[in-house]
Order: C-alpha cells, then structure tokens, then sequence
C-alpha cells in the first residue's frame, strides 16, 4: 500500500508540474490614489473630503496552441472587489471576453463618450436616481469580437448575459435572479477609417 501511495503523489506532482508550465504568464500589480471635496449648494454633505484608493491586478500569457490569455481583476476602496475579467485571443478568428461586473461591455461602451476628467460626466457629486444605458453589461457575460473576419474599420462585437439582473458567482457557482430582468444580449458596430470614407 505505501509504494502505491507514493506513485499516486509522484504522478500527481508530475501532472501539476506539466499544467504549471503550460499556463505560465506574468502578473502585474497596480494602483493609485484620488482624493476629492464634494460640496453642493444648500446641501448638508458632510465631511466633503473623500479619499479613493484603486487597486488592479492584470496578467497575460500564450497557452501551447497559440491563444493568448489577458486577466484583470479591478479592487475599489478597502481592496473591495469591484470587477475581473479573462480574455482569450484566437489567431485568424478574435476574442472571447468572459466579464464579471465589468462596465464597458456590450453597448454599455457607448453609453457616455463626453470627455472629463473622471470615468463619466456624471463622476462626482450626484446622487441615485441617474438611469444610463447599461444593456446586458450589468450581468456577468461572454462577449465575441471576431476581428480577421470583419472588413477594415469595422468592430463588431456580440454580448451575451444569461441573467442581466443576477449577482456574481464564485468559481463553480452560480446566482438566480427573480426579478423581472433575465437574459440579455447587445450587437454594437464601430466604423473608423476605410470604413467611414464610404460613408461619406
């Protein structure tokens, strides 16, 4: 029994050995600090000062096929988890981007182009009750951008939510949502360069 013991251990060090090697890539930490006095007419605010530390984790690496593998996992204040996303790139077909609590997917993208200093127009000093649009990002979800197989100039994307109202899950785990919001899905296409001379 113990010689069996010991080549079950040694098989299984040599497999976790193999699978180690093929998914080595690099990691990189990051971070920063925004502070802020918030101050509104004929409203009690408060303390005004608020301070904002961001951290966010990103990493890349190429599996033994070719297919390239991007990971970001976004933390807020108090290292509050806030967002992570995997991203797998197919040579000759696009990429695959599986998001959790990631804005900025589907046509949430496009949902506030205007240039400020902050993520949105509306980054500081208002309060609830601002409805923008958000489609299917609001769920975790899949989104396709098939690159090679698109004419110059145009992106297309397809995103994929199987509950736009559900919560995020854990490795192996999964949310119900009973609310009146299920599955959802956004088409969105950019036209740049060659593509929009023929628009003219």
């Amino acid at each position: 029994m113990n010689k069996l013991t010991k080549l079950g251990v040694s098989a299984l060090c040599g497999s976790l050995a193999a699978v180690s090697a093929a998914n080595a890539g690099e990691l990189t930490v990051t971070g920063g600090v925004d502070m802020s006095w918030i101050s509104l007419p004929k409203e009690n605010t408060g303390n005004p000062i608020g301070i904002g530390s961001n951290v966010s984790f990103s990493g890349s690496g190429e599996l033994d096929n070719g297919w390239g593998v991007k990971l970001a996992i976004d933390a807020t204040n108090a290292l509050a988890y806030s967002s992570a996303n995997v991203t797998v790139t197919v040579p000759g077909m696009g990429s695959v981007l599986v998001s959790q609590g990631m804005s900025g997917t589907g046509i949430d993208r496009m949902d506030d182009n205007t240039p400020t200093a902050w993520e949105e127009a509306y980054g500081a000093g208002l309060g609830s009750g601002i409805d923008t649009v958000s489609g299917a990002s609001a769920g975790a979800g899949i989104e396709i951008t098939p690159t090679d197989l698109m004419p110059s100039g145009i992106v297309t994307r397809l995103h994929y939510s199987p509950d736009v109202g559900g919560s995020n899950a854990a490795d192996k785990g999964s949310t119900a949502n009973y609310g009146s919001v299920e599955a959802g899905y956004d088409i969105t296409v950019e036209a740049s360069g060659d593509a929009t001379s023929m628009m003219v």
